[in-house]
């Protein structure tokens, strides 16, 4: 592993690699740490009583929340984030931005990148747990992967995770019946769908937000939709459908309002313009036993990057979280196979 001084300062380093899928294709990868220094957040040595955190990004995105990396850093974790292929610090000119196939091709970096988390520490601590963070798309993946291999992590956090379409499942059948001939004989055929940049222009400070976020790496209005990536994320939302079983700590955040249309609407200043938060919050019930919901008033569609007073409650609803599952709950052995309730009522 070869760790270099990451695009986000002198606090953050990241490791490009390379894993195989269960296609047998090599993709690549980047692992970003925060590592920060003396006077930085986190004195001389950053503690990790509460083990590690991976977070995984949302399609047609990458990791640059430093806010974020900062906030589970105090709370006593290992932040890292992967960028994974065809994303952010792992795009390739030779390849299709944001683009899979199939959900799991995303499995071996993940499995990868958590290898290096357990292997690679940068203080030469084993941690004590591991926690699974993804955001939108990210959190579709994260739940999939989580229901895919047991025992790997010990709790799922979920930023408004993709977990269906619009709606209901009924539009998810149409779009899968409509898709799929296209995608298995095209798929990488750009869909011609309606594009809207709202969200984008909520968060980045090149527009009317307040974050510094890399068109590059980010696109204002997303990478090409294309056939075979629409295909795989329906087929993903059927997993969830049927209900994925995961029995560790699951918590899902998302706005308390979504706005949806093609015309600016300023109300999108102050809620999810990108996903349907009632159909979330219904599918969040099928992603295993122990699942809170909090609902954030105000929240963008990554409620961490909304206006100051309404992330420091998303921040403080996932504190609680942690406080409640983690840093004074049941280690995560006992919690596997058990009934267990709010976090307040873990002792």
């Amino acid at each position: 592993m070869e760790w270099q001084t990451d695009i986000l300062g002198a606090d953050f380093e990241s490791c490009a690699f390379e894993a195989a899928g269960p296609d047998g294709v090599v993709r690549r990868a980047t692992l970003v740490r925060h590592v920060p220094h003396e006077g930085a957040g986190g004195g001389d040595r950053p503690l990790a009583a509460n083990g590690s955190i991976l977070f995984l990004h949302g399609w047609s995105d990458y990791f640059f929340n430093v806010a974020l990396a900062e906030f589970w850093t105090g709370q006593g974790f290992h932040f890292y984030a992967l960028d994974m292929h065809n994303h952010g610090r792992s795009l390739q000119v030779d390849t299709p931005g944001g683009y899979v196939e199939h959900l799991d091709d995303y499995d071996a970096e993940i499995g990868k990148a958590i290898d290096m988390i357990r292997s690679g520490d940068p203080f030469g601590e084993v941690p004590r747990s591991l926690t699974l963070m993804g955001h939108s798309t990210g959190g579709l993946v994260a739940a999939l992967w989580v229901s895919r291999n047991p025992g790997s992590v010990q709790y799922l956090v979920l930023n408004s995770p993709w977990l269906e379409m619009h709606g209901s499942s009924l539009v998810r059948r149409a779009a899968q019946t409509m898709v799929k001939p296209l995608a298995r004989f095209r798929p990488t055929t750009i869909l011609r769908l309606p594009e809207r940049g709202f969200y984008y222009r909520s968060i980045s400070s090149s527009a009317e937000g307040e974050w510094l976020v890399d068109p590059k790496y980010r696109p204002p209005l997303a990478f090409p939709m294309r056939a075979g990536w629409l295909s795989a994320i329906l087929s993903g939302h059927t997993r969830v459908a049927r209900g994925l079983r995961i029995d560790i700590p699951i918590l899902v955040l998302i706005s308390g309002a979504s706005a949806n249309g093609m015309i600016w609407q300023e109300s999108m200043r102050r809620s999810d313009a990108v996903l349907d938060v009632n159909t979330m919050a219904v599918r969040a019930m099928t992603l295993g036993r122990t699942v809170t919901l909090e609902r954030v008033d105000g929240g963008l569609h990554d409620v961490f990057l909304s206006a100051g007073p309404v992330r420091a409650d998303a921040y403080a609803r996932l504190a609680r979280w942690i406080h409640g599952y983690i840093s004074n709950g049941l280690p995560p052995e006992h919690l596997a196979g058990e009934e267990h309730g709010q976090p307040g009522d873990a002792p």
